[in-house]
């Protein structure tokens, strides 16, 4: 998987590693479990974001600092390497970030159906996460090289993209991998969990309130919808980060086999995120909003009013459903 990646990449010194915009916990986790075996290898690393990393991740930036999107920095790489997204306008909100850069653009992702406009790509839809990708990188390399601080990484994004070893991404390879991450990182489960998962606060929970009022039913009470509005964020003194995880509870309704969450950012359009429990396709869906990512788990944008949002998205849901 990695035999060119590790042939190729000898020739380069300075290397960019860039996650995408809105970070999760397989995106900070894999560029962080990549920055440190790149460091490990001799080679110069900064990794950058264009988005601030989410507070429940904060604490992975102490073992690789992710630094704030930089233009010029990025410039300087000989290599830049892009993580957990596979095209290249998710990883900046400008789309034209990459006119002034002369390096080669690597990939590294598990994403379905990658744009063609990388120098050389790890794709694999097939796996759990980007973090377990990286897992086989350390792996294919020297497995001794996977200390404490990878280890946690990799362990977060594997368990975040996975609903905590829950989805039908899955694999025996993933809990073969997560059993060695484990074994040579050391730790117990709960030490990364109370950190992603135990530090919500008073503001959220009032937030999920507000929000769960919202939800409603749609297609013989096969679609469940949510959102969150900018009025209840003043209210709760929220921001839209806050609104993370909340797109399973609509999905748990029973009968439910889609649900989304829905964000209305006023004048900057509705942003939304989509999950499947059934065979319904919910990157298909997205990609009809422009947006994207896996079957089961997919994002997307409109320009809204709200009411506008809703009627269209639960339109092509429809579509979905009746291609079940």
């Amino acid at each position: 998987m990695f035999k060119e990646f590790i042939k190729k990449i000898k020739k380069y010194k300075r290397i960019g590693v860039v996650s995408h915009i809105r970070p999760d916990g397989d995106c900070i986790g894999s560029q962080v479990g990549l920055s440190l075996w790149l460091k490990k290898n001799g080679f110069d690393v900064q990794a950058f974001n264009d988005d601030d990393v989410p507070v429940n991740l904060e604490w992975l930036t102490q073992y690789f600092q992710i630094q704030e999107f930089d233009l010029e920095k990025i410039k300087q790489c000989d290599l830049v390497i892009l993580v957990d997204g596979n095209a290249l306008h998710r990883f900046a909100h400008s789309d034209s970030w990459t006119d002034s850069i002369d390096a080669p653009f690597w990939m590294i992702d598990h994403h379905p159906d990658p744009n063609d406009e990388f120098d050389l790509q790890i794709s694999v839809p097939g796996a759990s996460s980007t973090c377990e990708l990286i897992y086989n990188l350390y792996n294919q390399y020297d497995i001794e090289q996977l200390d404490t601080d990878a280890a946690k990484a990799l362990y977060t994004g594997i368990i975040t993209d996975t609903g905590s070893l829950q989805f039908d991404s899955v694999t025996p390879k993933t809990l073969e991998a997560v059993a060695d991450i484990l074994k040579r990182g050391d730790f117990k489960p709960n030490i990364v969990a109370e950190q992603v998962f135990s530090t919500k606060t008073e503001a959220q929970y009032k937030l999920l309130s507000e929000a769960l009022g919202t939800i409603k039913l749609y297609e013989n009470n096969q679609i469940a919808l949510m959102y969150v509005t900018q009025e209840m964020l003043e209210k709760t003194k929220t921001t839209n980060s806050d609104t993370e995880g909340f797109v399973s509870y609509p999905l748990s309704i029973a009968g439910v086999k889609a649900a989304i969450l829905m964000k209305d950012l006023a004048e900057d359009g509705v942003k939304m995120s989509l999950r499947s429990r059934s065979n319904v396709n919910v990157n298909q869906w997205a990609r009809e909003l422009n947006g994207g990512g896996h079957k089961k788990a997919a994002g997307a944008w409109h320009p809204g009013p709200l009411d506008k949002t809703i009627e269209e998205v639960i339109a092509i849901g429809r579509k979905q459903l009746n291609s079940d």
